[in-house]
This record gives C-alpha cells, structure tokens and sequence, in this order.
C-alpha cells in the first residue's frame, strides 16, 4: 500500500480532511491527488461565524484571510445590516497552510483517470493503493438530482483610491435582473481592494464571461470607484436542489467514499459546501481505522440524513424558481432579509428551527400564492426518502 488514505482531489473539502487528520493523526500516511498546480484552485470560500461550531472556527481560522463583525444587504426597497460574524478563505491561503502541513505529501499536476475504493490510476500510467479513498473532485454531473444553479463570476479589484467599503455588501439587488435573480457581491479585502462578483440564480449554468465582467466594471465606477488595474478573476457555478434522486446519485460509484458536492453535502439552497466540509473533517478525524467500506457506508449516511433535513430548503427553491417570475426572484430575498439577524443566521446554517421556517414563509407572499402552491405540489416533488 502507497498511503493510509488517499484523497482525489486538492479541493476544499479533501484540503480540510486532510488538516484534521494531519493534526488529530499524524502517524496516518495521506496521499492527495490534484489535476491542477495549486490546490484550492481559483476560489473565494465563507462563511458565517454561526455557520460551526466555536471548535471549527477555531481550526479554521489560519485557512481565513479576512473577519468582519456583520454584513450588508441591499435591494430596491431595503437596505441594512446583519449582524453576526463573516469570514473568507482564499485559495491562495488554503494552498500555502495546507502545503506547509502536507508537504510531499501533496501531488499537483497529475490527471486522475479511474477511482476505485482502494486504488487510483493516472494518465501517467502510475498506479496507487490504499485501503481507503476519498473522491473530492466536485460535481460529478448527471441528471439524478433535480437542480438549478447559484453562478457567478468575480474581480478582484484594486481600485485607485479606498472603496468606503468597512463590511461585505453580501446581496447587492438593485442591479438589473437578469439571468434569473441577480445580484452584485462586494468582499472588501482592504481599503483599496475588493472582490466583487456578479452573482446569479439561475436555471442554466452557463456564464457570460465578456458581459460579466463589463458588468462589474460598470458597477464599481456606479458606487464611485475607479480601478487601477484587476488583480485576480474567479468563477463558479453551485448547485440548488430542487429535488431528484439520491439513490442513484450514489450508485453512479459504488463503494468510493466522496467528499463535498460530489457527496451531495452542501447547503442546498445556496450551493456553499464550507460548513459541511468542516463537520464531515471533524467527524473523520475521530476515526481509528481507514477502510473504504467503512467510510462509504458514514458518509453515504450522512449525505441521506442531510437529505431528508434539507426537504424544506428544496420546497424553498422550487418556490423560487417555478412560481416566481425570473425579474421578480429578487422580492423573495427582500422578503427573507427583513426578518431577524438570528433567524437569518440560523438558515445560512442549515439549521432553522419550526418557528423560522413558518416565519419565512408567512406575511405578504413575494409571489402569486396560486403558483407558489402549483411549484410545491405539481410536478415531481422533492423526495425525503433514502
């Protein structure tokens, strides 16, 4: 055998897997694979403070570049402050802690051509062995689950002069709509330089890359800011789950243990993986064996347990995109953002209570009440069932 446990891919999720056990387990041999020179790729990850546990902050805190105290939202008839902890990671950051924790352990540049539970074959023609894998390489596609998309593309900017930017402007809505709900995300990594992102929930994942960024640049010189020069640009598209079925989801590899998106653990109405990529690490460092077969069958659970609570989160997103008109998404955001700064905090992190989720569906609804009922019981409904 090559290694303990070896984890395809050097994205987030197999990055902080391999920290736990580096520091929980350090007698464990890791190898991590990843197709890319760097690891983390090109990425901008947070999070809300209230998104962990006071532990998972706390080993989390060298991969973060930035803190604030709260966040900002804006839309045409709201405007205010959340209040509650945020926090980013770059991939540059992830790359360099995690580079000096690893160190050869690491191997960059190599393409992954077959996973198996205990082996993994590259284009190369190298071969290794392990008695436990970990399949972290994000989305594998496919048409089992039913979903549509949070994309967005983003510039780092260094602007001329300070931005007046103090705190992340996280929901910018008073933009054009288009594309589906649309909204400008401002990350203020400094008085001179800010991430801004031209964010989207959409029913397709593709980007319009040359608009986007001339989107962005428009917006900046909107608010006043004049850029120097664009240090870095990013892009993505996540997953929001409307339904499907997740079953089959996982049979498409059977006995590969996976790791975030490609286990399905995720927020499922905002596609973001951090929160549950920091559980799934800490759970795993308690392990005292590494068997593929042991951890297909935790995880495999975990993302069924994730399932069956996430129901209400996929009633939300048909809501979103099967009753309310693309231009008029946003009036369900400015709906949600006026309610309390707990509540808010507690359904970013996946955990809203009885309470909450009544309350977010009550008052003046944001759409026809008439297709709001019609996304909810017409058509293939979400399923709860493992």
């Amino acid at each position: 055998m090559d290694a303990d446990l070896i984890l395809v891919g050097g994205g987030l999720a197999n990055t902080l897997i391999a920290s736990r056990l580096r520091a929980e387990q350090p007698q464990l041999k890791l190898l991590m694979l990843e197709r890319d020179d760097t690891l983390g790729g090109n990425h901008t990850w947070c999070f809300h403070g209230t998104d962990v546990n006071e532990n998972q902050r706390n080993w989390l805190q060298e991969f973060v570049v930035k803190d604030w105290a709260q966040h900002r939202i804006a839309f045409p008839h709201l405007d205010r402050c959340v209040a509650g902890s945020y926090h980013a990671i770059t991939a540059e950051q992830l790359h360099r802690v995690a580079t000096e924790q690893f160190g050869d352990a690491v191997v960059t540049g190599v393409e992954v051509t077959e996973v198996g539970p205990e082996a993994v074959s590259l284009a190369d023609g190298r071969r290794f062995t392990a008695p436990a894998v970990v399949d972290g390489r994000g989305d594998p596609g496919g048409k089992d689950l039913d979903v549509r998309f949070q994309k967005f593309l983003g510039l780092v900017l260094e602007l001329e002069a300070p931005c007046g930017l103090d705190v992340p402007l996280l929901m910018d809505g008073r933009v054009p709509q288009l594309d589906g709900f649309r909204f400008m995300y401002s990350l203020p990594f400094g008085p001179r330089q800010v991430l801004v992102e031209d964010t989207r929930y959409s029913d397709t994942p593709d980007l319009e890359r040359e608009s986007m960024r001339a989107a962005i640049v428009e917006y900046a010189a909107g608010r006043g800011w004049r850029v120097a020069r664009v240090l870095r640009e990013e892009e993505g598209v996540l997953p929001v789950v409307l339904g499907g079925d997740l079953k089959a989801y996982w049979q498409a590899a059977p006995g590969v243990p996976r790791s975030g998106i490609r286990a399905g653990l995720f927020h499922y109405t905002t596609g973001y993986s951090l929160a549950e990529a920091a559980r799934l690490a800490d759970e795993l460092a308690g392990f005292s064996q590494f068997r593929s077969a042991q951890l297909y069958k935790f995880i495999r659970a975990r993302s069924f347990r994730l399932w069956r609570a996430g129901l209400y989160f996929r009633l939300l997103n048909r809501m979103l995109f099967l009753a309310g008109e693309p231009a008029q998404r946003y009036r369900i955001f400015e709906h949600f953002y006026r309610l309390p700064d707990p509540l808010v905090g507690r359904f970013y992190a996946g955990r809203p209570s009885w309470p909450d989720r009544v309350r977010i569906l009550s008052g003046k609804p944001p759409v026809p009440v008439g297709r709001a009922l019609g996304s909810l019981f017409g058509g293939p409904r979400p399923q709860a069932s493992s």
